[in-house]
């Protein structure tokens, strides 16, 4: 299991950094937004990306390293793991960066989809790591509708 989280813990640690460099909830554009009054503080969310992002890392290689992951399974789930985390990575800069509201929410109903399958894959072949990334999920789908519901406000 150590090859597997240095890769995915890599993989994410790349993610959240090159995200970051988007810029984020700091800045003058963000902060003059119409927010819905669900929108949390802004202190919840390096806390909760932190605790996500270290669940994804170590969940999807303890599914990588299942014995029940065949060859096939493990590169699918590996290929599902990429595009969830080009997807991630991406909603920071068309959100943040290139000020994309629309886009942003549907960018993140994609990585709502995305992490399911991730958190599917995963548990067919660890059902406790599967398990462990539904709430991944549904931090996903309620970005959706956060990000939704600022695209509405603001257009």
């Amino acid at each position: 299991m150590k090859r597997e989280l240095a890769a995915t813990g890599a993989a994410v640690t790349a993610t959240a950094v090159l995200g970051g460099l988007a810029g984020g909830g700091s800045s003058a554009w963000f902060r003059q937004l119409d927010k819905p009054a669900f929108q949390p503080p802004p202190q919840v969310f390096p806390v909760v990306w932190t605790a996500l992002y270290a669940d994804i890392a170590v969940s999807t290689a303890a599914a990588l390293s299942s014995e029940q992951a065949s060859r096939s399974t493990s590169r699918s789930l590996r290929d599902a793991l990429a595009l969830n985390l080009v997807l991630n990575g991406s909603w920071s800069w068309v959100f943040f960066r290139a000020h994309r509201l629309g886009g942003a929410a549907a960018l993140a109903g994609l990585l709502t989809v995305s992490s399911t399958d991730l958190a599917r894959r995963a548990y067919s072949v660890a059902p406790r790591a599967g398990a462990a990334l539904v709430p991944y999920a549904g931090w996903c789908a309620f970005a959706t509708v956060l990000s939704a519901s600022i695209a509405r406000r603001n257009s």
